[in-house]
């Protein structure tokens, strides 16, 4: 997949931020549409099924958290990449983001060629997906990579994009201790900057998804899935 076949919605309420950045990612082959407000974001996202959507946080009509749960409620957005676009750096308000379902965390401002870096890797594995067929039974769990779908006892889990692709490389290899830096290479991408309490808030909504007995914490090190 091609910069052309990538539609990116981005959305903020100030039109500088538009302007400047809508500028630098079509100039990288995008497709960029906009919105000022998570209400327009929302109807865009569900007409135009962007791969990426990079969202402000504080926005009038609906803020960018709010939107962002939304989104992730749309089935066929479910694979959609969601990073925040903020002036906003608290833990608490990443945190809301990460909860909220957002894969990335980019502060503002930013030159425009250090967003262009972190935009090509966060959309990284949707450019190099493996098209064939890739499916994994775990006992009770199977992990379908193709259509990014988990079942567990016969009942269909719908996790988004980062939760699945670190469930994904947890279970491969079942038993394996994965060290926190790899989980951050290999899921996030040695690209992109996140928070250190990243894989920590992914692995929570895990264990309420799938089962806290699937995961084990190993302190100071990592993360490992245990069947």
């Amino acid at each position: 997949m091609s910069n052309k076949d990538i539609t990116i919605l981005l959305v903020d309420d100030e039109p500088d931020i538009l302007e400047i950045v809508s500028y630098n990612l079509s100039a990288e082959g995008f497709t960029v549409v906009t919105a000022d407000n998570g209400v327009k974001a929302i109807k865009l996202a569900k007409k135009r099924k962007p791969q990426l959507v990079i969202l402000d946080v504080m926005m009038p009509e609906m803020d960018g958290i709010e939107a962002c749960e939304q989104i992730r409620k749309i089935p066929e957005l479910q694979n959609t990449i969601i990073t925040f676009l903020t002036a906003r750096s608290e833990d608490y308000s990443q945190l809301a983001g990460f909860d909220a379902g957002a894969d990335d965390y980019i502060t503002k401002p930013i030159r425009p060629k250090v967003l262009v870096s972190k935009v090509n890797a966060l959309l990284r594995r949707f450019k190099n997906e493996d098209i064939s067929e890739n499916i994994v039974k775990i006992g009770n769990l199977v992990i379908n990579r193709d259509e990014y779908k988990i079942v567990k006892d016969k009942k269909e889990i719908v996790l988004p994009r980062k939760e699945f692709e670190l469930l994904s490389l947890l279970a491969s290899k079942p038993g394996k201790v994965f060290k926190r830096e790899d989980i951050l290479d290999k899921v996030w991408g040695n690209e992109v900057i996140v928070g250190g309490r990243t894989i920590d808030v992914h692995i929570r909504k895990l264990r309420e998804k799938i089962g806290d007995e699937s995961f084990k914490t190993i302190k100071g090190v990592g993360y490992k899935f245990v069947v």
